[in-house]
């Protein structure tokens, strides 16, 4: 799946949780935060690839991709698996507690939750394409849905661009516009 494929799969995750569970009060930073860590998780598992838009928009990205690609052991290899998600969950948690006395206002459970969705529904959505995702790691066996590569989405392809992506916009607006009550609340109540 693209950048923008893999963004609104996060956003469209993270909103079924914050209009399908009871939400814990929360500070207007931590809301604004959560959500770009939300998305930071749904690009995250493309570190392992050079040319990920990531790279693309840091000075010397190119370099550093190199190398990111290399360690990972190249594109949907150890970022795209089960023990992907733990250790770069567990790297983000520990980044979250030292910044924790910098950001006392800050819920970073919240943050980090947002965050691990985000990383989530990036496999989710990548196990949907020709490629597939080695869930297993270290077992090298790549999973795709359905099990018939060729039914598979084409990354960039037509069905992304314009079945997948305009459908979890759909399924956004549609919950932000059924659960609208909860979303008033959530802005007028839990954000102080």
């Amino acid at each position: 799946m693209t950048g923008r494929t893999h963004d609104m799969a996060a956003f469209t995750a993270l909103t079924t949780i914050v209009v399908t569970q009871a939400l814990p009060h929360m500070t207007l930073a931590t809301g604004i935060v959560a959500v770009v860590a939300n998305l930071a998780g749904g690009i995250t598992p493309d570190i392992d690839q050079p040319t990920a838009p990531f790279w693309r928009n840091l000075p010397i990205g190119k370099y550093v991709g190199t190398t990111f690609d290399k360690f990972l052991g190249g594109h949907r290899f150890l970022s795209h698996s089960i023990l992907g998600a733990f250790l770069f969950g567990y790297i983000f948690h520990y980044v979250l507690h030292v910044l924790t006395p910098s950001f006392p206002n800050l819920n970073m459970t919240i943050i980090w939750w947002s965050f691990m969705i985000g990383f989530g529904s990036h496999l989710i959505m990548d196990t949907l394409t020709t490629e597939g995702v080695p869930w297993l790691l270290p077992i090298p066996i790549k999973f795709g849905i359905p099990p018939i590569k060729a039914l598979r989405i084409k990354t960039g392809g037509l069905v992304e661009k314009f079945i997948v992506f305009p459908g979890l916009l759909l399924v956004t607006v549609y919950l932000l516009y059924l659960h609208y009550d909860k979303i008033r609340l959530l802005l007028h109540s839990y954000l102080k």
